[in-house]
């Protein structure tokens, strides 16, 4: 794990400079991240025997390879998290995973099943290093009860949505139109200009990310002191929450698989007669949604708390929840149409990503940040681990449910979405006040926290 004082005197627009080279490191790296994954099922599916040959699978099996790999690529942020905890420290972890994924990218250009395959394992080791320890990272680079640190993970979550908007567009293009190995190629060019921005940007993260010593004093103190009750409850709540996020991104992550395939296979893409958008692009409609509301989510909840509202990120989380939830019943009514038509609008897809994207704005970043919060320090990592391998479990959910739909029928599969996860997202808001007493009020100016737990926060890039 990590230990310095956090780099606070360097800023740029009111935030430390080290997270605008944390926030386009993460946007190249979500670059060539979402340009892979808006190819990835498609490419399967391709013919054979077509002009863009993919491997020529059916449905079924490539959802079921999604699964896998969006799985294994967020649950690999335990050991990710472990590495850093104990052996190299965030900072220097975040390079080895940038190092894998330049190699991960590269090798997946190349067109062989063999290549296919093994560049998918470097991309998963690489996002086991790199993503648990980068968004660590952005929370170090804040003191204890810093006002600005839900701020500074929205600002970063900008990043991601940046790159995960170019990456579909652009991947997805010359991917689908030109070959699907230049696709992967130019995905591989994103992840090589985020590494490159990172090592240029280590001057202004000396003070973050860096391995705890034994050798320090102080250091080993907070490594060798039991976990307090209050540490042992903000870890439930934490659990607890990990759950939702599971939940959320089984449904949400639909996007890569099952409505990827929607898109490309029963949504009728013809724009006014003048050309066909590539069912890839549909990716970007997220990101680009997020770009675009990010600040008024974030302006309205800050209005919403400074009326005295209830606004606990576990409040947020479930009201996202549901939100993204209601998003199905737009595909709901988009599988009608197409039994009805042979096929059906793209505004089904667009106003269903509208939803799921001002839920994911009320959940995600949110998360992060409470994860900072709550999270006992010398654990910090490989909690934040767990909450990637929470999502990556999400993502192996989200294959199981889109195989389903193959038999079971999209109609129902969207609908259930739509119900069952609206009541799970009411249930926790009827459940949120014993909730918020396992948080301890470690939340924004109601922080609780022991004056131990101060200085530990003053010494940590938490």
């Amino acid at each position: 794990m990590a230990y310095a004082k956090p780099a606070h005197k360097k800023e740029l627009f009111g935030h430390p400079v080290g997270l605008y080279i944390l926030f386009f490191t993460e946007m190249w790296e979500r670059f060539s991240y979402y340009g892979m994954r808006a190819l990835f099922t498609l490419f399967l599916v391709a013919e054979t025997t077509s002009s863009n040959a993919g491997f020529g699978w059916s449905n079924d099996q490539a959802l079921a390879l999604y699964g896998w790999y969006t799985m294994l690529v967020y649950v690999s942020s335990i050991p990710g998290g472990w590495i850093a905890d104990r052996l190299l420290g965030q900072k220097k972890t975040v390079m080895l995973g940038g190092v894998l994924l330049c190699i991960g990218h590269a090798v997946l250009a190349l067109n062989s099943e063999t290549t296919f395959y093994i560049g998918c394992l470097f991309i998963i080791l690489g996002v086991g290093c790199l993503k648990p320890n980068i968004s660590s990272m952005v929370g170090g680079l804040y003191k204890a009860k810093d006002e600005r640190r839900d701020l500074g993970f929205y600002i970063f979550y900008m990043g991601i949505n940046i790159g995960g908007f170019l990456a579909p567009i652009l991947c997805g293009y010359v991917g689908e139109n030109i070959n699907w190995h230049y696709g992967f190629g130019l995905a591989a060019i994103g992840m090589f200009l985020g590494q490159a921005v990172y090592i240029w940007g280590q001057k202004y993260l000396k003070n973050v990310g860096n391995l705890i010593s034994r050798k320090n004093e102080k250091d080993r103190e907070i490594l060798d002191r039991p976990l307090t009750k209050i540490e042992k409850d903000r870890i439930k709540v934490l659990l607890i929450s990990f759950l939702l996020i599971i939940l959320f991104w089984a449904a949400f992550e639909q996007a890569g698989g099952l409505m990827n395939l929607y898109a490309s296979q029963k949504t009728d893409r013809n724009f006014f007669g003048l050309f066909e958008i590539p069912a890839s692009v549909f990716q970007s409609v997220n990101s680009f949604f997020i770009i675009t509301l990010a600040t008024a989510v974030g302006a309205f909840w800050l209005k919403w708390r400074k009326k005295g509202r209830e606004s606990s990120s576990m409040f947020k989380i479930a009201v996202g929840l549901i939100i993204m939830a209601l998003g199905f019943g737009f595909m709901s009514a988009a599988s009608l149409e197409y039994e009805a038509n042979g096929s059906s609008a793209m505004y089904w897809l667009i106003l269903a990503y509208l939803l799921h994207t001002i839920g994911e704005l009320c959940a995600s970043p949110v998360s992060l940040s409470y994860i900072t919060k709550l999270a006992p320090l010398k654990y910090a990592s490989i909690i934040m681990g767990l909450y990637w391998a929470a999502t990556g479990l999400g993502n192996k959910v989200a294959g199981l449910i889109g195989q389903a739909s193959q038999e079971l029928g999209e109609f129902e599969i969207f609908t259930g979405i739509a119900v069952i996860w609206s009541l799970i997202g009411v249930l926790v808001i009827v459940m949120l006040k014993p909730l918020k007493r396992l948080a301890h009020g470690a939340e924004d100016g109601e922080s609780k926290i022991s004056d131990e737990e101060a200085e530990d926060f003053e010494l940590a890039d938490h």
